[in-house]
């Protein structure tokens, strides 16, 4: 689970550390596009793979559907691109805001 603590660790651990290996790990930072059907429309998304993993557990814990999640976070967006909303919905869950 991705929470505050996680993050707190990983700012902190030695960088040897398996979450700091995992956090720099260049796969976790390629950037992956995505389709997904929100309200109807198909769109593509762009997010680096660490938070489509991320996205991915939040809808596991929350028993819903990935393409809900992103349903809901796009609803609540206002202004921002959809990818940042996205990225800043994650940050905030990890930091128990959300």
């Amino acid at each position: 689970m991705i929470d505050s603590k996680s993050i707190e660790r990983a700012l902190h651990e030695d960088p040897a550390s398996t979450f700091s290996q995992r956090a720099l790990d260049a796969s976790s930072r390629r950037i992956v596009k995505h389709s997904v059907v929100i309200a109807g429309h198909r769109t593509s998304v762009s997010l680096e793979d660490a938070f489509w993993r991320a996205l991915k557990e939040i809808a596991t814990q929350e028993s819903v559907s990935l393409a809900a999640l992103i349903a809901r976070v796009d609803a609540e967006r206002g202004e921002a691109n959809l990818s940042s909303a996205l990225r800043v919905f994650v940050l905030e869950r990890a930091l128990g805001r959300i």
